[in-house]
């Protein structure tokens, strides 16, 4: 071959080559219902550095925090359909398309957040990601979580009659609709940007939130009771559709992967290291503390586990699991 031929040929060569990798470069959005100060944001904001670095500037991420897209349903709609390239999620919605994962939200599951994590960094529930693609057309990437659930009350709840009738803010899925339908209470789904002002106008008497949210959003400037139960972890799951997955190469999957498990594993560490710093800056507002364990709980726990153990079949290795950690 001539130097000219060899030269043309390499022109070429690397003209293909630039024009492929620019064929392959991604604007992903993803979507969120947590508002820009929440860690879930900015573990997601991390997660679109972490791409870009490790992907030399060929894929960014556009982060939608806030429920910019709509709700979770809605995004799952969208993810579903190819429209939404990625989210962070709530188990809530997963739940309502595939029962099995309302095992991860059974009462007193685990004792507390560390045990939560190490549940949620084993292979008994990483395993039921294996499930997402076929049943709810999403690639389940890692876990985080929003850390253990409390209730905020407008009026104090001493015993579990009290709940009897009170209009208790929940994230709309089944599981926790069970738990409180067992205690008596009148499950209210709200978005979470709705329910300070829910609170204060008596559109609810009382919320089951975690810590780092009643803090973060001052939602004891309108309920000053808070009952103390660590009664369910609430995992986070990071999706990727699964109409955008097929159209990944393998390298730029295991990219994403990593670079997104990473960022929400680090949701979990971060709630770890600070759960108890959040319960006692808590306790330190001019609010009533009241702690409570299973039994105050007890029959509602006995009601849930009748409904959820035949539609949850995963929930048997998950408590085993879990007692193992706790040894």
């Amino acid at each position: 071959m001539t130097p000219i031929k060899t030269l043309m040929t390499a022109a070429v060569a690397a003209s293909l080559t630039v024009t492929a990798f620019t064929a392959q470069a991604r604007d992903f959005r993803l979507g969120l219902v947590t508002p820009q100060p929440h860690i879930w944001t900015q573990e997601a904001e991390g997660f679109a550095e972490t791409l870009a670095e490790r992907s030399g500037g060929e894929h960014s991420v556009s982060i939608f925090p806030a429920q910019q897209l709509g709700d979770e349903a809605q995004m799952v709609q969208q993810l579903q359909a190819g429209s939404l390239d990625m989210a962070f999620l709530t188990l809530a919605e997963i739940s309502n398309r595939i029962p099995d994962f309302g095992a991860l939200y059974a009462p007193f599951l685990v004792e507390d957040i560390d045990q939560a994590a190490a549940l949620l960094r084993s292979e008994a529930a990483t395993d039921l990601l294996e499930a997402m693609p076929a049943q709810a057309g999403l690639v389940g990437v890692g876990y985080g979580m929003a850390g253990m659930r409390q209730i905020l009350s407008r009026e104090p709840i001493d015993s579990a009659d009290d709940l009897s009738g009170l209009k208790v803010r929940i994230t709309p899925f089944d599981p926790i609709r069970d738990f409180y339908v067992a205690t008596g209470a009148a499950p209210t789904p709200l978005p979470l940007p709705a329910v300070y002002d829910a609170l204060a106008n008596g559109q609810v008497d009382a919320i089951d939130m975690d810590y780092d949210s009643i803090r973060l959003l001052k939602f004891y400037e309108q309920a000053d009771n808070l009952v103390i139960a660590n009664h369910m972890m609430f995992p986070m799951v990071a999706v990727v559709s699964g109409r955008v997955w097929a159209q990944l190469d393998n390298g730029d999957r295991e990219l994403i992967r990593s670079a997104m498990a990473e960022h929400a594993d680090n949701v979990m560490t971060h709630f770890q290291e600070h759960h108890e710093a959040w319960g006692e800056e808590l306790r330190r507002q001019d609010i009533t503390v009241t702690e409570v364990g299973p039994d105050f709980f007890a029959g509602a726990i006995a009601d849930w586990e009748a409904i959820w153990a035949p539609k949850a079949p995963s929930l048997t290795r998950l408590r085993e699991t879990a007692a193992e950690l706790a040894e």
